[in-house]
């Protein structure tokens, strides 16, 4: 014991003579080991705490305090009482004693035996004997942190000291100027005031000492390591500042004041601080200060010029009259709001009786934001605003004021209000609902586009009114947008038409069933159309285009997309027989329909059968029939054997298909399957077909016709959730594996290639899929590597397909096919496509290996594969013979050029000479790719650009007078980018690249010209007195 004693001793010597500030940490290790108590430490301290040296007497209790911090959850009830005790009492010592006094003190206020009392007792001694402001910045902190713990633990003990607490909390706050501190300081605040501390009648000076840091002005250093930012003070601020309506009486004339700052973030900042603080408010609390309040809001709006000001302000009017909305108990309430409207009506109805004047829009603005605020006030604005608004509307003559009068009444009608107790109260807008419907539908008859435009706005916001418009008045309506439809107006007209009746067919689908989707049908199957009297065959094709979009647009409802699809259908049969000179372009046009319409409709099982039992057996029946018909020489060739009308049914199928539920999409699947493998056509309509059907059969002379159908096969398999199993997928995979290097039809062993790479994409990791690939890298690679082989061409596509599949999900075994890709760059044959398709390798599909398409597709791929290939690129280039290198530059700028452009920007030094190399070859293709590789990096130059400066502008010159138009912009560009270099860099070259430029500022193309102008000007104010 006395050896421990001994110890102990020596550790308070060594600490207290600041000979080793680490002993305190092995005092605590003692502590905690048991090997001695708090009281014996004290005990050991004796000499040190009463000595006559300050010094002394600060080191002994910082020892008791750092060893406390480390043990402060073992003390008992009764240590930590005598503790408080014993720093209490040392708060009346010498100032250098406070510091690790309340270090102390806030260690004690974290222990869980704090005993009944000792909060209220700390904090009085500390008020009573602590200055907090003459504090070093971390003393202050400690003092924050300490009130901080005991509000969290000891809340009923500090409310019980009454407004006392407040004020020793003012007085202790008063005059703080750290962030870090500050930020504290306001959590305190915001902690008084939510938890419903007695204010008493300090609540003034609580404002007083927090609001004088309104509105926050404070900048982080650069750099900062503690991370304090204006924002948070902002936040932390106004949640003491809008806590309670105690504050109303100060913070509101402190708003108005701060409004008329002419710094913008603090009138921002005042706005959001008004907008915040009224939530909480009632009617009386803003009474006195309304008519400011709006004095200042309206300058802002009218006058600002900055946007979020005004958003500020106009969300700041909607929070002022929501409030005053709030709880209309009594005639006084009802009072206060209506004394309020009726002012913001005084200053801002009449503005909008001039609709030429600037003031129309940020009155209708202000006066559109009470109108949002509650049902009560909608019904005060409207009833006062829009039969002026219809009125002036129908006495104008100008287009341009009726449209901006139409605008600010499709504002109105946006910003209406509804009843939360809808059942009881009647639209806002249902008294002026057909006067509205009336100016809406006669501008919908103008001849003026931008009137019918904006017409077409005020009718779908209209129809967003619940329960608004009545069935006739829809109706009306339907009427209207399918006469514009079939009307020859021009294509801003029809696409907002088509908008709005897609907004409205999602809400009223059975008038679009009833009404607009026979409507359409008759005119799509007329032989002539009759438009102001005139039978006008030339705008037909215009016309159907319109109906065929709109179709699409209104098929958002299951419902609505089960009466359409018909028609569409009917439209593709009527096509393939010949039917009502329906054209190729008709064909193409109504199977975007589909797409469209596969996109937008509603994933239901109800919207999922349509398309598995009806849209997708008669589009492939459709499909089969036109290959047959024209493999037997029909009379009239279908266009539905067409690849770009094949192509657009792949888009058809393969988005219908990716939205399948589980249990659809693999009957899907095997009905596709046992078509393309076993002939099966049961499941077509219109069951007419030969039985000896063979579409993956290696076809001869015409029978491409058939075998091209493989791309349908490709839409359906490939666009399948991974969780869905492809039936017969090995018999499958060697069908399509034969096909693709086979076929001598590029469509049809293109898609065969593109379906196989699809389905290995996403099968599952194993011996199958290991076996799979190995096989066919054999075939593919012994093809290639036989010069004289008739379908290296086909082996090449399969094999960039399946590179390109194995790329996306990581797979090692890309890496051969890869290497055989660069191996081929030296080929004479296949050396050029093999460049082009590593930009194939490097873009993202748009068909079977997209994410839409559920393909397995990994984060950066590209990225990955560059930082493995880009030195084996240069390498191979290097050892390359000199007629084969612009390959290899071909190859590396489809590589670089689909890159992120930050990748570009870290990575292309590295490989700037041969990118400048690039640039010599003739190939546009590989220059303007080249070029686009370099227009990033110049923007952002590393040094190693400016030192080939010379270089770059002696290949970037000649390219200005390409024949490509898009190879001279790109160079032009990249000209203008050279002019931000470094000034006494590009100096020299000034003169050399004027007299360059003089040739592009004469192109025949005005967008040569237009970045030669630019180019020039930047180029001709180097180095003079008002250059940059």
């Amino acid at each position: 014991m006395a050896e421990e004693s001994t110890v102990l001793v020596s550790l308070v010597e060594e600490f207290v003579a600041g000979l080793q500030d680490s002993k305190a940490k092995d005092a605590a290790a003692g502590l905690k080991n048991g090997e001695f108590t708090v009281l014996q430490l004290v005990e050991a301290l004796g000499v040190s705490l009463t000595s006559t040296q300050p010094q002394t007497r600060a080191r002994g209790v910082k020892l008791l305090s750092e060893v406390l911090q480390e043990c402060y959850g073992d003390l008992t009830e009764k240590e930590v009482e005598v503790l408080i005790a014993f720093y209490e009492n040392r708060l009346k010592d010498h100032y250098i004693t406070t510091p690790p006094v309340l270090q102390g003190l806030r260690t004690l206020t974290q222990c869980q035996t704090l005993p009944p009392g000792s909060a209220v007792s700390i904090l009085k001694s500390l008020f009573q004997d602590v200055h907090v402001q003459s504090l070093l910045l971390a003393d202050r902190a400690c003092v924050y942190k300490m009130l901080i713990n005991i509000m969290d633990t000891r809340e009923a003990e500090l409310k019980g000291l009454g407004a006392d607490f407040v004020f020793g909390f003012v007085q202790s706050m008063d005059g703080e100027r750290d962030p870090r501190n500050l930020l504290l300081a306001f959590q305190i605040a915001r902690k008084i005031i939510y938890r419903g501390y007695n204010l008493g009648k300090f609540t003034e000076e609580l404002f007083e000492v927090t609001s004088c840091y309104f509105p926050i002005d404070f900048t982080p250093p650069p750099n900062d390591p503690h991370g304090i930012t204006r924002e948070e003070l902002i936040q932390e601020l106004r949640c003491v500042l809008t806590g309670t309506p105690k504050f109303a009486e100060f913070l509101l004339p402190l708003i108005i004041e701060k409004l008329d700052s002419d710094v913008q973030s603090a009138k921002l900042d005042s706005l959001q601080t008004l907008a915040a603080c009224v939530a909480l408010y009632e009617h009386k609390d803003l009474a006195e200060f309304l008519e400011g309040l709006w004095a200042s809001l309206r300058r802002e709006v009218f006058q600002t010029s900055s946007e979020k000001i005004e958003l500020a302000g106009l969300a700041a009017l909607t929070a002022i009259t929501s409030c005053l909305s709030r709880k209309i108990l009594n005639s006084d309430c009802d009072d206060a709001l209506s004394a309020f409207l009726d002012m913001v009506l005084k200053d801002c109805k009449h503005h909008l009786s001039e609709p030429d004047l600037k003031l129309v829009w940020p009155s209708a603005k202000l006066l559109q934001a009470a109108c949002r605020a509650s049902y009560r006030a909608s019904h005060i604005v409207t009833a006062a605003v829009m039969p002026a608004l219809i009125e002036q509307y129908n006495s104008r003559n100008q287009c341009s004021q009726r449209r901006t009068l139409l605008e600010v009444m499709q504002r109105f009608v946006l910003s209406v209000k509804g009843s939360e107790s809808a059942e009881n109260e009647e639209q806002v807008l249902s008294g002026i609902c057909p006067s509205l419907c009336y100016v809406t539908f006669a501008a919908l008859s103008e001849t003026n586009s931008s009137l019918q435009i904006t017409a077409t706005s005020v009718l779908s916001s209209l129809a967003k009114q619940t329960g608004l418009l009545s069935s006739s008045q829809i109706e009306l309506a339907v009427d209207h947008l399918a006469r514009l439809v079939l009307s020859d107006e021009g294509d801003d007209v029809s696409l907002a038409v088509v908008g709005c009746a897609g907004g409205l067919a999602e809400l009223h689908p059975t008038v679009f069933i009833t009404n607009m989707i026979p409507r359409i049908k008759r005119v799509i199957f007329s032989e002539s159309m009759e438009q102001d009297g005139d039978s006008t065959q030339d705008t037909q094709p215009g016309v159907r285009q319109r109906c065929l979009s709109m179709l699409a647009a209104v098929s958002t409802k299951p419902s609505v997309a089960q009466e359409s699809t018909p028609v569409l259908l009917e439209v593709l049969g009527a096509a393939h027989s010949g039917k009502v000179g329906f054209s190729l372009e008709d064909a193409v046009l109504a199977c975007r329909s589909l797409k469209r319409i596969a996109e937008l409709v509603e994933d239901t099982e109800d919207s999922g059968r349509c398309f598995h039992d009806i849209i997708i057996p008669q589009l492939l029946s459709l499909a089969l029939q036109a290959a047959l018909q024209v493999e037997n020489s029909s009379t009239h060739p279908s266009p539905l054997a067409a690849e770009v009308f094949l192509s657009t049914m792949v888009a058809v199928i393969s988005t219908a298909c990716s939205r399948l539920q589980s249990e659809l999409a693999g009957q899907t699947a095997e009905r596709f399957v046992s078509l393309f493998l076993d002939g099966d056509v049961s499941f077509l309509p219109g069951n007419s077909f030969p039985s000896h059907i063979k579409l993956l059969a290696n076809q001869h002379g015409g029978s491409w016709k058939q075998s091209q159908m493989v791309c349908l096969l490709m839409g359906c398999v490939c666009s399948l959730p991974r969780t869905v199993m492809v039936p017969q997928i090995e018999r499958l995979l060697l069908e399509l594996e034969e096909m693709s290097c086979t076929c001598s039809h590029p469509m049809s062993y293109t898609s065969a290639a593109k379906c196989f790479a699809g389905l290995v994409n996403k099968m599952p990791q194993g011996d199958f899929l290991d076996n799979v690939l190995q096989k066919t890298m054999t075939r593919i690679l012994s093809e290639l590597d036989l010069a004289a082989s008739s379908v290296r061409m086909q082996a090449y596509t399969l094999m960039i397909w399946v590179a390109k599949a194995l790329l996306l999900r990581y797979h090692p075994t890309c890496t051969t096919l890869t290497d055989k890709m660069f191996s081929l760059l030296d080929d004479a044959d296949l050396g050029p496509t093999a460049a082009d398709g590593f930009s194939l390798l490097m873009s993202d599909s748009t068909d079977v290996l997209s994410r839409d398409c559920h393909a397995d597709v990994r984060i950066m791929y590209r990225q990955r594969f560059f930082s493995e290939n880009s030195a084996k690129l240069v390498q191979c280039f290097n050892a390359a013979p000199q007629e084969k290198k612009p390959n290899y530059l071909k190859a590396l700028s489809n590589i670089v050029n689909k890159l992120p452009k930050q990748v570009q920007v870290t990575e292309l030094p590295a490989l700037l000479s041969l990118l400048l190399e690039a640039l010599t070859y003739p190939d546009q293709g590989v220059q303007l790719s080249t070029l686009s590789c370099l227009e990033p990096v110049i923007a952002d130059p590393p040094p190693v650009l400016i030192q080939q400066l010379e270089a770059l502008v002696g290949r970037l010159l000649p390219l200005m007078s390409s024949p490509t138009m898009n190879v001279k912009i790109a160079s032009l560009r990249c000209i203008y980018a050279l002019s931000r270099f470094p000034e006494h860099e590009v100096l020299p070259f000034r003169a050399r690249v004027l007299r360059a430029l003089a040739t592009p500022l004469d192109d025949k193309k005005r967008l040569v010209r237009r970045e030669a102008v630019q180019a020039r000007g930047e180029w001709f104010l180097l180095g003079s007195p008002g250059g940059r």
